[in-house]
């Protein structure tokens, strides 16, 4: 099963990190989710946290997901 895929819904607090309405394919973190929040990968590659609150899940087809995930 691919990463969860989410779409920013705001950069409230992080205007220099993230990108509203932008695709991030997510971690899934156990810990991070207890303490609400998100870990995503950015352009980079590299994971950052986030309060899942300025992030909406989106369910995408597998192959739409693939295609992002070989894009990143």
């Amino acid at each position: 099963m691919s990463d969860p895929v989410f779409i920013c819904r705001s950069n409230a607090g992080y205007p220099a990190s993230l990108e509203p309405r932008k695709v991030y394919v997510a971690i899934d973190d156990a810990v991070a989710r207890a303490r609400g929040l998100l870990r995503v990968i950015d352009e980079s590659g590299e994971d950052y946290l986030y309060p899942s609150d300025l992030f909406v899940r989106v369910d995408l087809p597998e192959a739409t997901r693939r295609a992002l995930h070989l894009a990143a």
